[in-house]
């Protein structure tokens, strides 16, 4: 299960600096592991059901991942008024939350670390989605062309970066109805 997270930054500096925008994107990625403990008499996917701080939309999740992408730009206004892009910076920040089984007997272990890798692995898929947007809004807002005046090109920018979101929160959304959340890709318990 993934969502996505969306902001959105603006900065307004006018750099007298190249033709060709500057973009780059950083990335911060942080893991939140939460513990599971099987008592005794319980099943491996019980023992994950009661752990699971992760519901959305009333449903219970074993995993869990939050992407976030935020974008900055400065542009450059010539003496009639134009506007380019000169600089932009775009951070893509994501958690993922994922189950950590502390107790249970060796066949759980096992059954465990198998359901885990294939959980873990679906989860990436939704960090690529994060990054994806990130490439896609850094580039895009690099490239656009020279506006008419400063506010046009802001609205511009911004309006693109919206777009490019939206239409990898769709990829996204698609990705966890024909993964069926990671089942197809292995994340299932007996």
């Amino acid at each position: 299960m993934g969502r996505s997270g969306i902001s959105r930054s603006l900065a307004t500096t006018l750099l007298l600096a190249a033709h060709i925008a500057q973009a780059a994107v950083q990335e911060d990625h942080a893991h939140e592991p939460y513990p599971v403990h099987v008592q005794p008499g319980q099943t491996l996917r019980q023992a994950l059901q009661d752990a699971t701080p992760i519901l959305v939309e009333g449903r219970r999740f074993h995993g869990y991942t939050h992407w976030n992408v935020h974008w900055n730009f400065w542009w450059h206004s010539d003496d009639a008024g134009r506007c380019r892009i000169t600089r932009v910076t775009t951070r893509l920040r994501t958690r993922i939350q994922m189950p950590e089984l502390r107790t249970g007997s060796a066949a759980q272990q096992t059954q465990f670390a198998r359901y885990a890798r294939a959980l873990h692995q679906h989860e990436q898929g939704h960090v690529q989605f994060g990054r994806a947007a990130a490439q896609a809004i850094d580039q895009g807002i690099a490239a656009l062309p020279e506006a008419p005046d400063c506010p046009t090109l802001e609205r511009q920018a911004n309006a693109l970066g919206q777009r490019l979101l939206a239409g990898q929160v769709a990829q996204e959304k698609e990705y966890d109805r024909t993964t069926r959340h990671g089942a197809t890709q292995g994340a299932t318990l007996d």
